[in-house]
């Protein structure tokens, strides 16, 4: 049971003051730094939902703004209408915002502005941050936030809350049934061991270590036998060796561990894919945190990075000859031309050159050989992804630059005069490579030629590269007049026989090369059986992430019978960019659900795309997704990671049942989290629940030696000066709310919030 069957049939959040809870971080007033101007300052609250037909207001206040034309801030795409008579809000581009209003430059103090957002804001995710101002000469300078509202949990009184929070009782209840697991033994972790076999005697950490390679018929198949005297490794090949070598020095043994149970482990997994994704085109991430998570990913036997490279957002590697795709497209702030950077979208200062981790940056060509060197090294094969047609605003921005800078058409991928009328997802409206240019396969064909170059390079196998595929809206390409030519010269009908002809060419590019196709499912959806029959052969996977349970419906189920070599990839399992759970200080998405630890574990390949026996293609294994749209930095980018992403490597390397969901929590708290805590790596904590029974407070963990801090006047409970939780309290006069944060190695959860009826 996870989280997430808790939350499957409750009713939207309303959200009153969640102010505090969204707002971005703040900074200390003073002068410009080429100027005696005050630095504008701006505070941010979310008003009552009940004050305009339940929809969502948001209120800006903001000072010193002698010098502002324009204030500017991100926030996650949605619908705004301006409530404040006078003023206006408006789109710079997709996800990135002004305000303007006729006080600015008044001399005026405290001018509101109001918006009416027309979704609700559910967590700390969503409120608007990167604020900065543009002044009516041009330039961009920095805005200083405050926050007018001081308010915690405790302060979302409105009874529409708790039906999408999960229910304290709820909680209470889960964490009753994740304690009960067992104790786990020496050789108990994620994934866990196919065989163990003990023996006598012990082993002895530093004992010498022999390694042989054997023949067997999985090629990742292992086995470890434990002596007295020494440590035997045998594998399939080289790196089934290194696999077993690391299990038995990085997982069993520890400097807190001297000995082991000498014993005979066989292991070896169901599945020879075994993947994350990680988007480092929306917020960067540098190569040194790459090979961290790329350790990580070792550590729990994932052997496939989809590495997601490119975007709308941006583009992250460095292609020799087209160097207009790093100086442009891994470049964001102020603009409304696209021309020398792209817009400023989630983490940002409106400025192109700052060095914020995650807005700018990209791998020099080698960065990302040394990096994919360092991969293979360790058993991990990368695979990039150049997103195409669609989410390909970074890139088409990019060659646009080149055409204007240079002359050089020969990359284009847009056509003058197009009129198509189109929004994709994202809600972008000029992100789409045309397929009927020849520019479009010269650029693609140009990157894919450079990046084979990398690999060769570094000596490392080029495992394949990901199209993406993904995403392509309705009325993509109506108003171009070659893709209308194209279309009516082979007699496609619509946007997806065009798109299904894109697929075609760039299969061809890579089958030419002899390079494998990665794809999202949509380059296989809905297709007939000659255009299988061609594209099929190329493919090295399909990442089906949308797989219903109507078998006629089920593209997994399609895409295996078509001949297609399937990876499970479902958002309401294996998303890892998904809340945790719903609550307001929860980091992520949810669209697609809430995905925890016990949801991954939970995700059975066989279950999600059954088979009778017919199928030309399979399944060749599992992968998580990491879109980074709510990532600020390092830790964000770890905490969403685990302990979620150890319950899809327990599916990825065992797809018949293993840890029943008590023993996987209990391993978990136990020996995992200590563990990424040993490590310096940021992890995710469930939350204490909290009953009312018999008069009393109740709380409970579902960890047996985490604390429970606590309070009963409506604050917000602390690691240092809050009560710890030692057995049943009685309810005290004037108590209304009850509050608790869980506490484990250091870590706190968000609190949980239980209402005392008068």
């Amino acid at each position: 049971m996870s989280i997430y069957e808790f939350i499957r049939n409750k009713t939207q959040l309303s959200v009153v003051s969640l102010a505090s809870l969204l707002v971005s971080a703040g900074c200390a007033t003073g002068k410009t730094a080429d100027s005696d101007t005050e630095i504008p300052t701006v505070s941010w609250q979310i008003m009552p939902v009940d004050s305009i037909n339940g929809r969502c207001i948001q209120r800006f206040t903001v000072n010193h703004a002698d010098s502002v034309e324009k204030l500017l801030f991100t926030q996650l795409p949605r619908p705004f209408k301006i409530v404040s008579e006078g003023d206006s809000i408006g789109e710079v581009n997709a996800g990135y915002y002004f305000l303007k209003s006729p006080k600015f430059g008044s001399g005026e103090k405290d001018i509101i502005i109001e918006v009416e957002c027309e979704w609700p804001l559910r967590s700390i995710s969503e409120g608007p941050e990167s604020f900065h101002a543009l002044t009516p000469g041009g330039r961009i300078i920095p805005v200083a936030v405050h926050n007018t509202q001081n308010m915690s949990l405790a302060a979302m009184n409105d009874e529409k809350w708790t039906k999408w929070v999960i229910p304290a009782d709820s909680i209470y209840r889960l964490n009753q049934k994740l304690a009960t697991g067992k104790t786990p033994g020496p050789f108990d972790i994620a994934p866990s061991f196919k065989k163990v076999e003990f023996k006598k005697g012990k082993f002895k950490a530093g004992s010498p270590i022999e390694t042989t390679i054997i023949k067997h018929e999985n090629p990742e198949y292992y086995r470890i036998t434990l002596t007295p005297d020494k440590a035997i490794i045998e594998g399939a090949s080289q790196n089934a060796v290194n696999m077993g070598r690391r299990m038995l020095e990085r997982r069993l043994l520890s400097k807190k561990i001297e000995f082991l149970q000498c014993a005979v482990i066989e292991d070896w997994p169901d599945y020879p894919y075994r993947g994350l994704m990680i988007d480092i085109a929306r917020n960067f991430q540098t190569p040194e945190e790459m090979r961290k998570i790329a350790d990580l990913m070792a550590d729990y036997r994932f052997n496939r990075l989809h590495f997601h490279i490119t975007d709308d957002e941006a583009w992250r590697l460095e292609i020799p000859g087209l160097p207009e795709l790093t100086e442009v497209g891994a470049r964001r702030g102020y603009t409304t031309d696209s021309h020398d950077h792209l817009p400023e979208i989630f983490a940002g200062t409106g400025n192109p050159d700052n060095n914020l981790p995650t807005a700018n940056g990209y791998f020099t060509r080698r960065q990302f050989i040394d990096f994919i060197r360092y991969c293979d090294s360790i058993g991990i094969a990368v695979i990039p992804e150049v997103e195409s047609p669609g989410h390909a605003r970074a890139a088409i921005k990019s060659m646009e630059a080149r055409y204007r800078n240079t002359g050089d058409a020969s990359y284009r991928m847009v056509e003058d005069g197009d009129t198509s009328k189109y929004s994709s997802a994202q809600f972008y409206h000029d992100n789409l490579m045309n397929p009927a240019l020849p520019g479009t396969y010269r650029f693609i064909s140009k990157v894919v030629d450079e990046i084979a170059a990398m690999y060769a390079e570094a000596g490392v196998e080029l495992p394949g590269i990901h199209l993406g595929g993904d995403e392509v809206p309705e009325g993509a390409w109506d108003g171009s007049t070659s893709a209308n030519e194209l279309s009516e010269r082979l007699g496609l009908k619509g946007r997806h026989a065009l798109q299904g002809e894109y697929v075609r060419n760039i299969s061809r590019i890579m089958r030419d090369r002899n390079i494998p196709l990665y794809g999202w499912q949509d380059i296989c959806t809905d297709y007939d059986d000659a255009f299988h029959a061609e594209v099929a052969p190329t493919v090295g996977g399909i990442d089906c992430w949308v797989s219903p349970h109507d078998l006629a419906d089920n593209v997994a189920v399609k895409g295996v019978k078509a001949g297609y070599p399937v990876i499970i990839s479902n958002v309401d399992y294996f998303y890892m960019d998904m809340l945790y759970a719903p609550h307001p200080e929860e980091k992520g998405l949810y669209w697609g659900g809430f995905t925890d630890e016990l949801r991954t574990l939970s995700g059975y390949p066989d279950e999600i795309c059954p088979r009778d026996g017919t199928e030309k293609g399979k399944v060749i294994g599992v992968s998580g997704k990491l879109f980074a749209e709510t990532i600020r930095n390092p830790q964000d980018m770890q905490r969403l990671l685990f302990p979620k992403s150890i319950g899809l490597a327990e599916r990825g390397w065992n797809n018949s049942p293993t840890y029943s969901t008590e023993d996987f929590n209990i391993l978990i708290g136990s020996k995992e989290l200590p563990r990424l805590n040993e490590m310096d790596v940021e992890w995710h904590l469930r939350q204490p629940g909290i009953v009312i029974e018999n008069g009393k407070i109740l709380m409970n963990s579902p960890y047996p030696d985490a604390e429970i801090h606590y309070t009963l006047d409506g604050t917000r409970p602390a690691l240092i000066g809050s009560s710890v939780y030692s057995g049943p309290i009685p309810i005290p006069s004037g108590c209304f709310t009850v509050q608790a944060i869980l506490v484990k190695d250091g870590k706190t959860s968000v609190p949980t919030l239980l209402k005392v009826k008068d």
